[in-house]
């Protein structure tokens, strides 16, 4: 057998170097190619060359393929393309086939490269490594012509063989170099005794390590100390603790923070966290609940039970002698308000009391027990009458409280109150005289401008109201329907107990009270903010509760009171009224002499209408004072009192709303009269000046004017265009003689002769002559 293969062997050489005296040529090589692949003869794949002259198969290329590997280890797809003259992409195709083929081969960025390829650069790179004690992989890479991260996958598992060293953070280092480092992050870890953070001691190392090795060290980066760290921490031969990678804390710090903490805490049974920060413990709850599972977190502190107990103990002695404790002066000078609220809360004796209302607490740290608040409250009860409220109850009558409309026999007429208001609408306006006119004969004199120049002195010491004879006739229609229901009234007035009551008993009051009643409230310095403000929101509304009693039991006792005073009130005002009308019909013998009518009208009102309107504003306080509960004696015989200008005023703005206004009217009409007499009597050339102006106002504007010297001058220019020229001419003469006056009696020493000085003298005589002028301004028209 063997001897025909050698034959055959023989004959396809002899007939493989025999010419062929037929040549073919190479269209027809390659027509018969065609046709011996569709006769499946050529069953295989054929390639073509780049030239187009040759054929390859793919195992061909193949075994070329593994050819120029095997000569570099390391050979470029595109270079192959070139030697083999295939196509890119047929080599890639068989490339690929080839690397899975052999496990020992790699195809990555276009090139492929042998497992024997790397050991030699690896044992390259030993070389030059221990030549020089470090390598940057960035540097190997840029040489090789490889990512630095191909060129870390294929140097990881060849450390510690063919390479002698260690990679990090991108260099290589020697055994040698790796040991000094180690030793260097060794003992500067050993000498740390503080928490410090790691990024530092690595940054001063750097500097250590430069400095040893001057300009040749080599730059060694913080990943490699801190792997190198990582490792001693792991082996044990750094005791700590390492949290978040870079805050180390020493074993030794950690043994005497905690020796710390215990020591405190056994001492005092109570620690702060900000104590605990101090020492460097950033989570201070976390640490003392894990060492004191028992212990008690607060706000601000950690505490012992042991210290809720003696809180406990001296809460429940407070409360069962019904007094009050700060919790704040039993606990240690480190507890807050809040920390002293949360310990209350955790007192058994608190929690007890409080379900059982026998405690409250106040300003987080008070306790107080309901004995002693009501103690204090029944104390304050009785007080009431001397609290000086501030509410609207105690200024006036409720703002609705009109005596216009009353009630009598089933009826509802116009009352006394309403005459009231119409007199002091029409005096104020000086129509007294014009409703007088219609009656009398035409050139009636008028009593409000002439009367101040024919009244004597002993008449016009006395204040004159305005009173019409159309209001004396209409006080006398509306006489006999004066009294109220007082049912109604007191009704609505209980009604209105509530809404009145909601500005009295204000804060500053109940505290101030409070502070009186418990002396140790301000001894012990108690801020009244924390304890003081809210006692007194406490007690409000029980002291508003009972206040509200006492004002609906005494307006109920009032109420007989009230019915009682305005009957008397209205008998009183008919009979005044009667007696005024029966004494004007006497006025009208003396109608033919002016000066002697002006005297006697003038004496009438004085002497029946100035009591009336004094009886009707003492009478309306008094009912002001039985609305709102205040007990006043003798409602039925009042005694009958002559009030002053100032006297008037005062009561006339207790009144509330338009009875007030109403009232202040009549009165500034009265003083009006009362004016004009003091004008007609008044002798010293000074004190006319201020008279004259104020009754001028009066006049002209309707309303009263008290001013003092200084603005005398100011309140003159307002009546420039009220007055003509001649008497605004004589006004102001008289004011400069006045100021000048004034001003020498100022500068002089107060001697005799100072006083009667010439110009002094001269100045009285100019003042003197002036006044019968002056008095006459005040009859006067306007411009």
């Amino acid at each position: 057998m063997d001897e025909e293969l050698l034959e055959l062997q023989r004959q396809f050489e002899s007939a493989q170097q025999a010419k062929s005296s037929i040549r073919l040529s190479e269209r027809n090589v390659v027509e018969l190619v065609q046709k011996l692949r569709q006769l499946n003869i050529i069953d295989f794949d054929l390639l073509h060359t780049v030239s187009g002259k040759e054929y390859i198969t793919p195992e061909h290329l193949r075994i070329e393929i593994v050819s120029e590997i095997k000569k570099l280890g390391r050979v470029s797809l595109i270079d192959l393309a070139d030697i083999v003259g295939v196509d890119l992409y047929h080599v890639e195709k068989q490339a690929q086939i080839v690397v899975a083929d052999d496990s020992l081969l790699m195809l990555i960025n276009g090139e492929i490269i042998s497992d024997w390829y790397w050991n030699n650069v690896c044992e390259e790179i030993n070389d030059r490594l221990q030549e020089c004690s470090q390598i940057a992989l960035a540097e190997i890479a840029a040489q090789l012509q490889v990512g630095s991260e191909l060129l870390v996958t294929v140097l990881e598992p060849r450390l510690g063989t063919r390479i002698k060293g260690r990679l990090e953070g991108g260099q290589l280092y020697t055994p040698a170099y790796v040991a000094r480092v180690n030793a260097m992050v060794r003992g500067a870890a050993r000498g740390i005794t503080v928490p410090m953070n790691l990024s530092a001691l690595w940054g001063s190392l750097q500097l250590l390590l430069q400095e040893m090795d001057g300009a040749s060290g080599v730059a060694v980066e913080g990943s490699f100390f801190q792997s190198m760290f990582n490792g001693l921490v792991k082996e044990g031969q750094v005791l700590g603790s390492v949290r978040a990678g870079v805050h180390w804390t020493p074993s030794v710090f950690a043994i005497a923070q905690k020796e710390c903490v215990d020591s405190f805490f056994s001492q005092n049974s109570v620690v702060s966290y900000e104590a605990l920060h101090k020492l460097g413990i950033t989570q201070p709850i976390q640490f003392l609940q894990s060492r004191y599972p028992e212990g008690i977190p607060l706000v601000t502190l950690f505490v012992h039970p042991s210290t809720v107990e003696m809180l406990d103990a001296a809460v429940e002695d407070a409360i069962e002698r019904g007094s009050w404790i700060d919790s704040l002066s039993v606990l240690p000078a480190s507890f807050g308000p809040q920390d002293a609220h949360k310990m209350l809360s955790l007192c058994p004796s608190v929690q007890t009391t409080l379900k059982a209302n026998k405690a409250l607490i106040l300003g987080d740290s008070y306790v107080f027990s309901t004995g002693f608040v009501k103690d204090l409250y029944e104390r304050m009860e009785k007080d009431l009458d001397t609290i000086n409220f501030s509410g609207p109850s105690s200024t006036g009558l409720a703002d609705d409280w009109h005596v216009t409309k009353v009630a009598k026999s089933g009826q509802e007429t116009s009352g006394a109150p309403a005459d009231f208001n119409d007199t002091s609408s029409e005096s104020g306006s000086n129509k007294q005289a014009a409703d007088r006119g219609s009656k009398r004969k035409k050139g009636k004199p008028n009593i409000n401008s002439k009367a101040g120049a024919v009244d004597n002195s002993s008449d016009n010491q006395e204040p004159v109201p305005a009173k019409s004879k159309k209001n004396q006739r209409k006080g006398k229609v509306a006489s006999s329907s004066l009294g109220p229901d007082s049912k109604s009234n007191a009704k609505k007035d209980v009604d209105k107990i509530k809404e009145e009551s909601l500005g009295i008993f204000s804060e500053e009051e109940l505290c101030q009270k409070i502070t009186e009643l418990v002396p140790d409230f301000e001894e012990q310095g108690i801020d009244s903010e924390t304890v003081l403000v809210p006692l007194a929101s406490h007690l409000r509304p029980m002291l508003l509760n009972a206040w509200n009693e006492r004002r609906k039991a005494a307006l109920t006792d009032n109420g007989q009171k009230i019915k009682r005073l305005l009957d008397n009130l209205q008998k009183k005002l008919d009979e005044s009224s009667l007696n005024m009308q029966l004494y004007e019909k006497g006025l009208d013998l003396f109608e033919d002499n002016p000066s002697t009518l002006a005297l006697l009208h003038r004496h009438l009102l004085r002497t029946t209408a100035a009591p009336m309107v004094d009886m009707l504003l003492s009478n309306m306080d008094m009912l002001n004072k039985l609305k709102n509960g205040l007990d006043i004696q003798d409602t039925d015989n009042p005694e009958s009192i002559s009030l002053t200008s100032g006297d008037r005023i005062a009561l006339a703005k207790k009144f509330d709303g338009p009875l007030s206004v109403k009232a202040i009217a009549v009165i500034e009409a009265l003083e009006g009269k009362d004016l004009s007499a003091q004008v007609s009597a008044e002798t010293d050339p000074v004190a006319i000046l201020p008279k004259v102006v104020s009754l001028l106002y009066i006049q002209f504007y309707a309303r009263a004017l008290q001013a003092p010297g200084r603005t005398i001058s100011v309140a003159i220019s307002k009546l420039k265009d009220k007055l003509d020229d001649s008497a605004y001419k004589t006004l102001e003469e008289y004011h400069a003689a006045t100021v000048t006056l004034l001003t020498l009696i100022s500068a002089s020493t107060g001697d005799e002769e100072d006083c009667t000085s010439d110009r002094t003298l001269s100045k009285k005589e100019l003042l003197e002559r002036l006044m019968p002028a002056l008095k006459a301004l005040v009859s006067r028209p306007s411009q």
